[in-house]
């Protein structure tokens, strides 16, 4: 990823408060060779993503064909997660997508917008979302509606 993507990723992560702290798991993407096809890479790499997944996740992921969720209701999901001390997990696929048995995989397909967005900036606005959401929780006014 550029480095604005890491700084301005991280810049978010590190406001997160201490009772919902959040990871980033980045896997490499598989390389896009001649002679295999988007589907043998999307499994691929989906492989890979299931097997970083805890098992006792709750998993979101991010398709821009999923449901359209405003700020306040991710601070809906996080506070239940908080409540019910579930482990979220938030999906980004690959330039390609995720495969469907991630899709499959996760509890809802959330979209950020139904623009098509570069995986990288996806990162940045779901840091900023969380961060935001988090704020929300607080009382802290970050957000304002």
């Amino acid at each position: 990823m550029p480095g604005w993507i890491s700084e301005a990723t991280t810049e978010y992560l590190q406001r997160m408060p201490r009772e919902m702290p959040v990871s980033l798991n980045e896997l490499k993407p598989d390389p896009r060779h001649a002679g295999r096809s988007p589907e043998q890479i999307l499994e691929s790499e989906a492989q890979r993503i299931l097997s970083a997944i805890p098992s006792n996740s709750t998993c979101y992921a991010l398709d821009e064909r999923g449901a359209l969720w405003s700020t306040l209701d991710l601070a809906a999901t996080l506070e239940r997660g908080l409540a019910e001390a579930e482990d979220l997990c938030f999906i980004i696929g690959s330039a390609d997508g995720l495969h469907d048995s991630i899709k499959r995989r996760a509890k809802t397909l959330v979209s950020l917008s139904r623009m098509t967005l570069p995986h990288g900036l996806v990162r940045v606005l779901l840091a900023e979302q969380l961060y935001r959401a988090s704020s929300v929780i607080k009382g802290h006014p970050y957000h304002r509606e």
